[in-house]
């Protein structure tokens, strides 16, 4: 069982490896070009991560502490599908993200803004029948990241899906609309087609909002092919 079953995308739809305005890719990025090989029976059988355990709480990180954390409660809701439009049920989706502040719960972030003591900023979930998944989180915070003078990265969620195979293994992030950082991101604008850039950005769900509670944002998810959302830059 070899062969090209699932598509690649076209060009530009993902990041290159070497984004030089990305500073730390020249530092990562291969310097010959990739073989492109055939997919192997490896590659196209599964599921992924079926034995990770995912409790109905893991869903919403707006309950990791012993109360409710800072900042603007939302919903992010959406489709997994395949590059025929189909759902993917049973994908293991999780995220991760700063707090309200733009600070990660991790070591390795030194930025002054303060930590949340009830939030983690991490979850996971499985699609339902139909691809659907839902988390419900706060809207995370801008923070400077130090690539070039005044830089700052615009809010974002990172996203890990693991499909029905390992050739549909997709890590990137997902933007919120009417960010004006959006225009001055290296990270962002390493997406060289226009459209793929826009299916990294969520859309603002007022159907999906529950009142008086929390605003919802949409973000579906196609894990290959055409119309494949871009995965980060290294990681495609």
């Amino acid at each position: 069982m070899t062969g090209e079953i699932y598509r690649r995308a076209g060009a530009g739809q993902h990041p290159p490896n070497l984004h030089e305005p990305y500073r730390s890719t020249p530092l990562r990025a291969p310097r010959l070009a990739p073989l492109r090989l055939p997919h192997s029976l490896s590659e196209l059988t599964g599921p992924l991560g079926e034995s990770i355990v995912v409790a109905e709480s893991d869903r919403d990180l707006t309950r990791q502490g012993t109360g409710a954390p800072l900042g603007e409660r939302i919903v992010v809701h959406g489709r997994v599908l395949d590059e025929e439009g189909r759902a993917v049920p049973q994908a293991l989706i999780e995220v991760w993200q700063c707090n309200a502040a733009g600070r990660y719960r991790h070591d390795g972030d030194q930025h002054d803004a303060p930590l949340d003591p009830n939030f983690v900023g991490g979850g996971r979930v499985r699609s339902d029948a139909e691809g659907r998944y839902e988390f419900i989180t706060i809207k995370p915070g801008a923070y400077p990241w130090r690539n070039h003078p005044n830089a700052w990265r615009p809010a974002h969620i990172h996203f890990s899906l693991f499909g029905p195979a390992a050739a549909t293994r997709l890590i990137m992030q997902m933007y919120f609309p009417g960010d004006p950082l959006l225009a001055l991101d290296p990270i962002f604008n390493s997406v060289p087609d226009a459209a793929a850039r826009a299916r990294l950005v969520s859309t603002f769900d007022i159907e999906a909002t529950r009142p008086e509670w929390a605003l919802a944002y949409r973000f579906d998810v196609v894990l290959r092919g055409r119309h494949a959302t871009p995965a980060d830059p290294g990681h495609d």
